[in-house]
């Protein structure tokens, strides 16, 4: 038996903050998570798959486009034209939309829902499937303590909506923990809302397939969905199947051994060529981070944008890449009294650790703030990852940038 284990489908998620890059690829972002769908069901259909199981947000909030639900009833008719059964629960993402609530879904799909647990038997599979869709966005109980015993005589799977015992970037939805998961006795968990894959347990297997399609550089890497092989009422194997179509690649590059811009243009052209290999005639969107401490620092800072075009005149020279943001976070290579830097440092240090400290610089800042223009201002709402600008964050992420510049300064007024 063969069972394709999906979460986190989000689809038509917004795009926040892409258009806002030259030469963003926009149409094929904006399209991306429907084609990780129609990926999603030709491998239900290629694997011969018994059954699909969808571990929430098919959706993305209150969307008002009904095109959006009729794409996904579209796919699950597809399913029901195969003969494979489709069992979904909905996450807190899709307890905020009003096409969950109005859609009518075919035959072949069970959608469980809220309240309390429901259990969907498949006799011809000896499977059970119990699982419990969210009332509202935010569900802060545990329902997975209120899941039945499995059923001894069945292959058991609990389909849950959950941020477990917690992962960075989630918000705690519908807690639990593993000992909660193992006590119900079922052979699989297959779980949704982690955007990142991860297998938690090969006993009982509790798996997160990670989202279906990567959205922006906090979703870097291969996603999909699962495909569960059960022989003798046993997990066989959990192999994941890489269904994205665009590829976000946070890529990294250490230029401390290098003393010329050819040589690191060189070294980020191999990183780069890198991404695309592994992206696999994908769309790869990469971030290119330009680490280390440089001997020709002070090069590299006096035209940041320069460096930046000559690495985006290489994404342009490859086949399947666009280059999202080059950052260059390179440090100075001290040459002044260490003593003195060290000191700068440890200064740095503890006020990023004193939060009092913190906001006292912060209200310096807010005069400043408040005079950037609108579209600086704008970062957060748009979705990027940096922080809003002079804020507490702010200030904290660029205080080591601080000191290395300090030290640049100190270092060039030694040898004038």
């Amino acid at each position: 038996m063969k069972i394709l284990h999906a979460a986190d489908l989000h689809i038509d998620s917004p795009l926040r903050g892409l258009a806002k890059y030259e030469g963003a690829p926009i149409e094929e972002v904006r399209g991306a998570t429907r084609r990780a769908v129609e990926n999603l069901v030709d491998a239900a259909v290629s694997n011969a798959v018994d059954l699909v199981i969808v571990a929430g947000d098919v959706f993305d909030g209150d969307w008002k486009d009904y095109s959006t639900g009729m794409f996904w009833v579209k796919q699950l008719a597809r399913l029901h034209d195969e003969g494979i059964p489709v069992v979904i629960v909905s996450g807190n993402h899709d307890a905020a939309s009003e096409i969950t609530k109005r859609l009518t879904l075919p035959p072949n799909v069970t959608q469980l829902a809220s309240g309390s647990p429901r259990v969907k038997r498949l006799d011809h599979l000896d499977l059970a499937v119990t699982g419990q869709s969210y009332t509202n966005r935010a569900v802060v109980d545990d329902l997975a303590a209120k899941f039945p015993q499995a059923d001894r005589g069945l292959f058991n799977i609990g389909l849950l909506h959950t941020s477990l015992d917690g992962r960075p970037g989630h918000a705690s939805y519908a807690p639990t923990t593993v000992d909660t998961l193992r006590g119900r006795g079922y052979q699989y968990w297959a779980l949704g809302h982690v955007h990142q894959r991860e297998v938690v347990s090969e006993d009982p297997w509790i798996v997160f397939p990670g989202n279906l399609q990567g959205r922006h550089i906090r979703e870097a890497g291969p996603k999909g969905a699962s495909l569960v092989t059960v022989e003798e009422k046993e997990v066989s194997s959990v192999e994941h199947l890489e269904l994205d179509v665009v590829r976000w690649a946070n890529c990294t590059v250490d230029v401390s051994d290098l003393p010329t811009t050819e040589g690191i243009l060189a070294r980020i052209s191999q990183e780069l060529q890198s991404a695309v290999a592994e992206g696999n005639g994908r769309l790869v969107a990469a971030r290119m981070n330009i680490v280390g401490r440089s001997p020709i620092n002070s090069e590299l800072w006096k035209d940041p944008k320069e460096l930046e075009m000559e690495v985006r005149a290489l994404g342009v020279s490859q086949m399947d890449l666009w280059i999202e943001k080059v950052r260059l976070d390179t440090r100075h290579v001290a040459e002044v009294d260490g003593g003195l830097v060290d000191s700068i440092g440890q200064r740095a240090k503890r006020l990023r650790d004193d939060p009092d400290q913190l906001a006292v610089v912060e209200s310096l800042f807010t005069d400043l703030r408040n005079k950037l223009p609108a579209e600086i201002n704008s970062i957060e709402a748009s979705g990027d990852d940096d922080p809003p600008p002079a804020s507490a964050e702010h200030i904290k992420a660029t205080l080591d940038s601080a000191v290395d510049l300090i030290s640049s300064l100190l270092n060039e007024s030694q040898v004038q």
